[in-house]
């Protein structure tokens, strides 16, 4: 097989280059953040977008492209419509049994287990060389979490909870009871169980896709309704929370604590006031940055690299139909 040229738009996740070249080794890779990008262009069959905003500009800006192929599951920053305009497919990598799913689920049960017993404090006491046997923590067993999300990533983090004895409910795209029963959950609803959800959840996990509707989804009034010292773990998308109101409710004393691997604008600004708070757990994007997240993302994206220069149809092509109805 000929060399395949993919132009990846960041300079961050600086591993990905090893395992792309491990999967993909006749491919030619580049590494190139979004704003070089856009001034210099350059010549590529492959786009991966990781965290750039890929409008039909920067398409234009990518000679000879022939697939925009995400590096995991978001593609919310990527416009469909106006890659469809131009014929170029878009696809992603369906984060379950692709070791992404697992991995980012694995930071979440962390997540939770360290605010729990709060381990920053833990750390800095005995650092500082404070008194024994504190501070006291509080178990998971007994306790109740709420799973905003229930796909694939929501079904591994639900998976990887049920052992701790936490009662579990989830909120998906429609009630599914089989699945429920398969994951050890009282109940998955619609989103009209929302509220339900947030009322009984002393540990809420969002899983979400970021879309028009999911933006701010928890907002003010959505965690007031949380149970008093509830903690919020968002393994989703940063633009699900209205961080504002998070700050609020955690400077209140109704919070004992959130955890964030995911941020409105990425990078975090280091004066961004999320960091000041000592209830807060805040990781750079990371939760899915594991070798086994990587490995199995970088052979599915090997694999769709070789499906498009054999003219073999793509998998987890968002935009397939759209443009073989195109006239």
């Amino acid at each position: 097989m000929p060399s395949i040229r993919i132009v990846a738009a960041t300079t961050a996740f600086a591993s990905l280059r090893g395992y792309v070249i491990e999967a993909l080794p006749e491919a030619e890779l580049t590494m190139v953040d979004e704003a070089r990008l856009r001034r210099d262009g350059a010549f590529a069959d492959v786009l991966v977008p990781a965290m750039a905003r890929v409008d039909g500009a920067l398409m234009d800006r990518v000679g000879g492209l022939r697939l925009i192929q995400q590096w995991g599951v978001g593609l919310e920053g990527v416009d469909v419509a106006a890659a469809t305009a131009r014929g170029v497919p878009v696809a992603r990598v369906a984060s379950a049994g692709s070791g992404n799913a697992e991995s980012v689920a694995e930071w979440a049960v962390m997540a939770a287990i360290a605010l729990s017993r709060r381990l920053a404090e833990a750390e800095r006491t005995i650092r500082a060389g404070g008194g024994w046997g504190v501070p006291t923590g509080r178990a998971l067993l007994g306790r109740s979490a709420g799973v905003v999300g229930v796909g694939g990533l929501g079904e591994a983090l639900a998976t990887r909870l049920r052992p701790f004895g936490l009662r579990m409910a989830g909120i998906a795209r429609r009630p599914h009871p089989e699945l429920a029963e398969r994951l050890g959950m009282e109940w998955i609803g619609g989103p009209d169980r929302l509220p339900e959800l947030m009322r009984r959840s002393d540990y809420l996990f969002l899983c979400l896709h970021l879309t028009e509707e999911t933006r701010g989804l928890i907002d003010a009034g959505a965690l007031a309704l949380l149970p008093q010292d509830a903690c919020v773990i968002n393994v989703g998308r940063g633009g699900l929370i209205d961080h504002a109101a998070l700050l609020a409710a955690l400077d209140s004393g109704r919070l004992s604590g959130a955890a964030l691997d995911v941020f409105e604008q990425e990078p975090l600004d280091p004066a961004s006031p999320l960091l000041k708070r000592p209830n807060v757990l805040a990781t750079p994007h990371i939760a899915g940055v594991t070798d086994a997240s990587y490995r199995g993302i970088a052979r599915r994206m090997a694999a769709n690299v070789r499906r498009l220069t054999s003219g073999e149809p793509l998998e987890d092509c968002v935009n397939s139909e759209a443009i073989k109805a195109a006239p």
